[in-house]
């Protein structure tokens, strides 16, 4: 059986030729492309090339050539519809299932691509050349849009009485015209009427590039009739699985690591006019889950910049609210907030390119800065009011999938609260700034005491553990040579100690020279000597005292290293640091 088109589309929709070839090859960026080495032949010199823009593979030593679907089939040795349900699974979709009516379903498809082929040729060649259509013309003109942007995005025109149907029906039934969403049944007239009649068309196109919908405006000020309608979903166009000018905006992500989401096709064909062609727009619906990981699939940073009014504020807040959960590792959701009544059209418009690319650098906020700032100032300054907030921002930062993302939007949140809350005295729990407090009877003799870090006082323990086990040790030097120690003079006895016993000579804490306050500080706080008191004897013993040390140790420097990680990560969110951090994550797991 055969898979549907939109099936297949779907799924390269979802998955860059990089991304699947990454799986097996290691790849490096040049220029547009991707090389490797090829997974065909034994080289040394990459002649592998991936190209996500076109979508396909080239090995140039054996010179196979292919999409997706053949990479998996010709490297894993799989057929068509194994390499289908694996790319499915890999795209996060769920396996097609056939049936009879598949058949049926793909002959409709095919109709219904045709329906919309047909419409949108005839209407766009009907504004470019059909003198009735002159007041639209102009109307796109005092937009400062010509015939460019006409063509480029296959703009149309539908004239208030059109006929287009008659021809329609010629090819497919009633029904079939219907149920494309182009024509409804007027029940008291009893003709079909072409429901964007009187309005500018705007194809929405799948990411194939062929039309499956349409958006429509209209050029006269009418207050009884909507600005902006879209096609009605149908069994082949869902308005939240889809984005005007995907198509075309998809194949810069080579070249642009952002892409701008704006609400309407207007602020879309207005920013490429002015040489800003990553721009996408919602279907006049809020923003879905699919959007967000059909876009992340191409772009790394999402900046949404709707319209800078009040409606325009609402419906960011409720992107950001349902957007927030899909963050990932190495891609971002921004926010952009135009001047009050401006959209991105007339903004830049007005002040151009340049001037709009400063401004999306000067003036986005990430999007749990957007969050927190839009709750702060609902936000009034009683304990009440406060708790509801920090609650509010905590259910927010809960919904998000990712756990990395998730505990450093919750830090974000939670410190930002802080600063706001300063007496609360929030304890963070770090290690290495944790304090341990001493006795009162031990503070006039050592004042520096108070400042002892966890970390610390286990390197005492280790240098205690060494120099009271010294003649056992000159035997097994290889189990202290390799053990990491943080505090700089601890450092040096330690490598005094191992110099010492490497010599062969006889070893004794005398001939150690160390400084008698240093190593009175070691035997007054070293933890260890509590469970030496026991006149621990057994060498076996001793060496196992010496290994949960060293383990310990070891741990510190991993939970020291992850939690600088973990804060350059909220930064940056790459993935070179992710991928650090989660090897860093399993050796503190092993231990």
């Amino acid at each position: 059986m055969k898979y549907p088109k939109e099936y297949l589309d779907e799924i390269k929709t979802r998955l860059k030729v990089s991304t699947v070839v990454s799986k097996s090859v290691a790849l490096k960026k040049r220029g547009k492309e991707y090389v490797g080495l090829s997974p065909f032949k034994t080289e040394k010199t990459p002649s592998f090339t991936v190209n996500d823009e076109k979508e396909f593979y080239h090995c140039f030593a054996t010179s196979e050539h292919g999409n997706i679907f053949d990479f998996v089939m010709k490297t894993q040795n799989f057929k068509f519809g194994e390499a289908v349900k694996h790319l499915a699974q890999l795209a996060g979709m769920q396996p097609y299932m056939f049936s009879k009516q598949d058949e049926e379903r793909e002959k409709k498809w095919k109709e219904y691509l045709a329906i919309y082929r047909q419409y949108v040729d005839f209407y766009h060649n009907e504004l470019l050349k059909n003198e009735n259509c002159s007041n639209a013309r102009e109307y796109l003109k005092n937009r400062s849009l010509g015939k460019e942007e006409v063509k480029k995005f296959r703009i149309g025109y539908i004239e208030k009485n059109p006929n287009f149907f008659d021809k329609l029906k010629n090819e497919f039934s009633e029904q079939t015209l219907v149920e494309s969403g182009l024509f409804y049944l007027d029940e008291k007239k009893k003709i079909y009427v072409e429901r964007f009649k009187g309005r500018l068309i705007f194809p929405i196109n799948n990411i194939s590039g062929q039309p499956i919908a349409l958006g429509g405006r209209i050029i006269e000020k009418l207050d009884y009739l909507a600005k902006y309608i879209n096609s009605p979903e149908t069994n082949f166009f869902k308005k939240g699985s889809n984005l005007y000018n995907l198509d075309l905006a998809r194949k810069l992500s080579n070249k642009l690591d952002h892409i701008y989401l704006v609400e309407g096709y207007m602020d879309v064909v207005g920013l490429s006019k002015n040489g800003i062609e990553n721009a996408v727009a919602n279907l006049g619906t809020s923003l879905t889950d699919k959007q967000i990981l059909t876009l992340n699939q191409f772009f790394d940073d999402i900046i949404i910049c709707f319209d800078g009014d009040e409606s325009g504020y609402k419906a960011a807040l409720r992107a950001a609210e349902n957007s927030i959960k899909e963050l990932r590792p190495e891609k971002q959701i921004s926010f952009l907030f135009l001047p009050d009544k401006e959209d991105p059209d007339s903004y830049v418009n007005k002040n151009g390119k340049n001037n709009f690319l400063d401004f999306t650098k000067q003036s986005k906020l990430s999007i749990h800065q957007f969050i927190f700032s839009h709750y702060k100032k609902q936000t009034e300054n009683n304990p009440s009011s406060m708790a509801i907030f920090e609650k509010r921002l905590r259910e927010i930062a809960y919904t998000i999938k990712d756990d990395f993302i998730k505990k450093y939007v919750l830090e974000y949140f939670l410190e930002k609260i802080e600063e706001l809350t300063p007496h609360s005295n929030r304890n963070k729990k770090k290690f290495y700034v944790k304090k341990v407090k001493t006795l009162d009877s031990t503070k006039k003799h050592f004042n520096e005491s108070q400042s002892l870090t966890g970390v610390e006082l286990k390197e005492f323990s280790l240098l205690y553990l060494v120099m009271n086990n010294l003649v056992l040790l000159q035997a097994n030097i290889h189990l202290i040579e390799n053990i990491k120690l943080f505090t700089e003079v601890n450092k040096q006895i330690l490598s005094l100690i191992i110099e010492k016993l490497k010599s062969g000579e006889q070893v004794s804490i005398d001939s150690l020279n160390l400084d008698k306050q240093l190593l009175d500080k070691i035997n007054k706080f070293a933890p260890i000597k509590h469970i030496l008191k026991k006149k621990i004897n057994d060498d076996h013993e001793i060496m196992e005292l010496l290994e949960d040390i060293s383990r310990d140790l070891m741990n510190y420097d991993l939970e020291f290293r992850i939690q600088e990680l973990e804060s350059k990560f909220s930064k940056d969110l790459s993935e070179a640091t992710f991928n650090e951090l989660k090897e860093l994550k399993k050796k503190q797991n092993i231990n």
